[in-house]
């Protein structure tokens, strides 16, 4: 009888690490959230001041965890890193968090993303039609499609490692091509008159008329508006650390895991900036702020393209979303595999497959994230918890500065870049982010932080009833 694998396999070269990073990060933000963040902001300056802002911010955490990933090279990522760091209830939280919201939702709308744009070539799979009615809950063909494809992609990667990894490799070196194809288009068709008329004014910070604001702002209100703005921008470009939860399979991790964070984060953050560049060459600020839908890629394609830029865009984010919730999916799993070896999961989630992977963990993973696939509440809570993610992320680079004392004789192959001026900034300013929205912004805090909390009495209660079993 052949014997289950007790550990992960090195499969994952650099190249495979560094297109989990760009593919978990592209997924439809980039193709939406810049209409929200005109909004707010209202002018082509300080739409990229907060691109530039939400780069820099990533860059820094990316180029920081390549000392925590060169440290501690196995499963678990960032759930291990704050465990070596704090203690088991701080890794909990986070692991908690990750699995009923972070992730799980993540998928959920990335996966709802493509079913939405599939509906452009296939209008009978539209989110406005209704496919089971069961009075208290209507399902549209759309939610089904996503949860069809969650399934698949699940199925994918319980597979085996290698399955996953052609299909993120292929499908983000075809979005990175895509996406660098469409910049390209728009500037070669960029309007003179368009780009002089959005950046005459272009340092100007206001809401954009038709907004829930109207006149200039005072200069905490600006601080505020600036926040609100980053919560579009660092959904679009979060994700990048899930190369850190499958660092067990990456061959020379402590080498390939650092390197693949800091060449996915500086791919990404300047496609996104060329995207936004390109935007603003072809769409009035008006036209942005108020794209149907805040589908602003659609109408810059049309522009471009045409009539057929409708179809060029659906395309492009069917891409895109599939092969992002390929890596969030392969990638989310883990955490929970490590939490499990913890003793803080279910015990079967612990154990790894014929195949290498942690397939009960995918299928449970794939279970909640139909779930809210079917709520309809995803995109309102992936508003929610970004306070929850930057919070997380600047416990875990703090880690970095806990660890250099509590811990300076374990090797460290690779060193934070910058250390310590660039990981201290990067948490006076996710600081600022976090306090500014919980000022101007409660409705995108305090939900993330309740579901973050009741992680606490169940973390209690799971440590009694493994107390419990040891006495029994």
């Amino acid at each position: 009888m052949k014997q289950e694998p007790t550990g992960f396999k090195s499969s994952l070269r650099l190249i495979d690490a560094t297109m989990l990073v760009a593919g978990s990060m592209i997924g439809s933000g980039i193709f939406i959230v810049s209409a929200d963040i005109t909004r707010n902001v209202g002018s082509s300056g300080w739409l990229m001041v907060v691109w530039l802002i939400t780069g820099f911010m990533t860059l820094t955490a990316a180029l920081s965890y390549g000392e925590l990933s060169a440290m501690f090279p196995k499963a678990g990522g960032q759930y291990v890193y704050l465990k070596e760091a704090y203690n088991p209830l701080i890794s909990f939280l986070y692991g908690w968090s990750f699995f009923t919201v972070i992730q799980t939702a993540t998928i959920a709308a990335v996966g709802v993303a493509f079913a939405k744009f599939t509906a452009y070539l296939l209008p009978q799979l539209s989110e406005d039609h209704i496919a089971i009615d069961l009075g208290f809950l209507h399902v549209s063909p759309a939610q089904l499609l996503a949860i069809v494809v969650i399934i698949i992609l699940t199925y994918v990667n319980s597979r085996g490692v290698n399955a996953g990894k052609s299909i993120q490799t292929v499908f983000t070196m075809a979005k990175l091509l895509s996406l660098f194809g469409l910049i390209v288009f728009g500037l070669f068709f960029l309007q003179k008159d368009i780009w002089q008329s959005n950046w005459k004014d272009a340092w100007e910070l206001k809401p954009l008329a038709g907004s829930s604001a109207v006149g200039s702002y005072t200069t905490m209100a600006a601080f505020g508006a600036i926040a609100a703005a980053m919560v579009g921008s660092i959904f679009s470009s979060d994700s990048w650390h899930n190369v850190t939860f499958v660092a067990g399979e990456i061959r020379n991790p402590k080498r390939n895991v650092g390197l693949s964070l800091a060449l996915g984060t500086v791919m990404v953050t300047i496609l996104y900036i060329l995207t936004n560049i390109m935007y603003t060459g072809v769409l009035s600020l008006s036209d942005m702020a108020h794209a149907d839908k805040d589908r602003v890629a659609v109408s810059a394609s049309q522009v471009i393209f045409g009539s057929s830029g409708t179809v060029i865009i659906a395309l492009m984010i069917m891409v895109s979303t599939f092969g992002c919730n390929n890596g969030l999916i392969m990638a989310g799993a883990r955490v929970y595999y490590s939490m499990a070896k913890d003793g803080l999961f279910f015990k079967k989630v612990g154990a790894l497959n014929r195949n290498a992977v942690p397939a009960f963990g995918l299928w449970i993973q794939c279970l909640v994230a139909s779930l809210w696939c079917l709520s309809g509440r995803y995109g309102d809570l992936l508003d929610m918890i970004s306070f929850v993610v930057v919070m997380f992320y600047m416990l875990t680079i703090g880690g970095i500065f806990i660890l250099r004392k509590k811990r300076p004789d374990i090797e460290r192959p690779y060193k934070a870049f910058g250390y310590p001026i660039l990981p201290l900034i990067y948490i006076i300013m996710g600081l600022a982010f976090c306090v500014l929205l919980i000022l101007y912004k409660p409705r995108f805090t305090w939900p993330g932080l309740i579901i973050t909390l009741i992680g606490i009495p169940v973390y209690f209660v799971i440590g009694k009833l493994k107390n419990n079993k040891h006495e029994n």
